[in-house]
C-alpha cells in the first residue's frame, strides 16, 4: 500500500507523520445505484424541467450530461440529492426512494453524496486544509465546531484527500492565494473527505481555462477509476465530456434524447441533442 509523508503543523513544532492511504470498501461495479422511473419535474411557473426520464446508473460509472443551457442538465443531477424535488415518477438512490426522506434521514442520505459547483464555495480567507475539514462538521459535537477543534486523525484524513487531488503542498495556503484550478481541487478534496459513494458536479470546469479544465477532468476520471465512485457531471464542453467520461446522457428540453457510450456519439447524435446549434467545446 502506498504511503505519503506529510507535515502536520502543531503549535510550537512541525510534526511529520506517515499516512497510509485508506482504501474504503466501495460497492462493486455493475450494481444499480441510481434509478429514474418516469421522473418529471414541473416548476411552479409551469416550466417543464424534466419530462418522463427513465435512467439507470450503476455504481462506478462516470457519466457526462450534455445539452443546451436550460435543457434540464442541472435539474437532473440536483434531483439525485433532492436539492430539487421531482413532481412525478420515482427516483431511487442506493435503494432509497428519495422523496420519502425528511429530517435526519435526509441529512444522513446527503452525507453519501458529494456536490461540486462551478463556484467553488470555499472560505477564501481559510487555508485549504481548513476548507476540507469543514466536510466533517455535520458529524461533530456543536462545541467542537464552535471552537474549531479537529483531531489529529481528522487532519490526517483531510491531508489524504488533498494528496489524492495533487495539492498536498498547498494544505496550509489560504484559498484566496490559490489559482482557480487549485481552488476547484480543494473543493473536490472537501467532497472526497466526506467519503461519498456518488459525486455530482454542476459545471465544475466552466470557470477554468482549457488547460486547467483538462487537469481537473483528469482528476475526476482518476478518482472514478481508482475509488469506484459514481460521478455525474453536468458539463458545457462536449469535447471534455467525450474524452473523460465513459457514458453520455444528452438532454433536450427536459427529455433524454441520447444515452450511451461516448464512443457512439456521432455528429448526428450531437445535432439531435443541440438541435443543430453549434457544439460548445473547451475554450468557447
Amino acid at each position: 500500500m502506498s504511503r505519503a509523508a506529510v507535515a502536520l503543523w502543531q503549535p510550537g513544532f512541525l510534526f511529520t507523520k506517515h499516512i497510509s492511504k485508506r482504501q474504503a470498501a466501495w460497492p462493486q461495479k455493475g450494481i444499480a445505484l441510481i434509478e429514474f422511473k418516469h421522473v418529471s419535474k414541473t416548476y411552479p411557473n409551469g416550466t417543464k424541467g424534466l419530462k418522463d426520464v427513465n435512467l439507470t446508473i450503476d455504481q462506478g460509472e462516470f457519466v457526462a450530461i450534455i445539452g443546451l443551457s436550460g435543457a434540464g442538465k442541472s435539474t437532473l443531477i440536483r434531483t439525485i440529492n433532492r436539492m430539487i424535488d421531482v413532481t412525478e415518477g420515482q427516483l431511487i438512490v442506493d435503494g432509497t426512494d428519495v422523496m420519502t426522506l425528511k429530517g435526519k434521514s435526509m441529512r444522513r442520505f446527503r452525507r453519501k453524496i458529494g456536490m461540486i459547483f462551478q463556484s467553488f464555495n470555499l472560505v477564501s480567507r481559510s487555508t485549504a486544509i481548513k476548507n476540507v475539514l469543514t466536510s466533517m462538521v455535520p458529524d461533530m459535537p456543536w462545541w467542537k465546531v464552535l471552537l474549531g477543534i479537529f483531531s489529529k486523525e481528522q487532519k490526517m484524513h483531510a491531508l489524504e484527500a488533498l494528496d489524492k487531488v495533487g495539492i498536498l503542498d498547498k494544505a496550509y495556503i489560504r484559498c484566496d492565494q490559490l489559482s482557480g484550478g487549485q481552488q476547484q481541487r480543494v473543493a473536490l478534496a472537501r467532497t472526497l473527505n466526506q467519503t461519498p459513494t456518488i459525486i455530482l458536479a454542476d459545471e465544475p470546469v466552466a470557470a477554468l481555462d482549457p488547460v486547467t479544465a483538462h487537469q481537473v477532468m483528469g482528476d475526476f476520471k482518476r478518482i472514478n477509476e481508482e475509488m469506484n465512485i459514481s460521478i455525474l457531471i453536468n458539463i458545457h464542453h462536449v469535447d471534455l465530456a467525450l474524452k473523460y467520461a465513459s457514458r453520455v446522457i444528452g438532454i433536450r428540453a427536459g427529455e433524454v434524447v441520447y444515452d450511451g457510450p461516448c464512443s457512439q456519439v456521432t455528429q448526428a447524435v450531437l445535432d439531435s441533442i443541440y438541435n443543430g446549434a453549434a457544439i460548445p467545446t473547451a475554450g468557447e
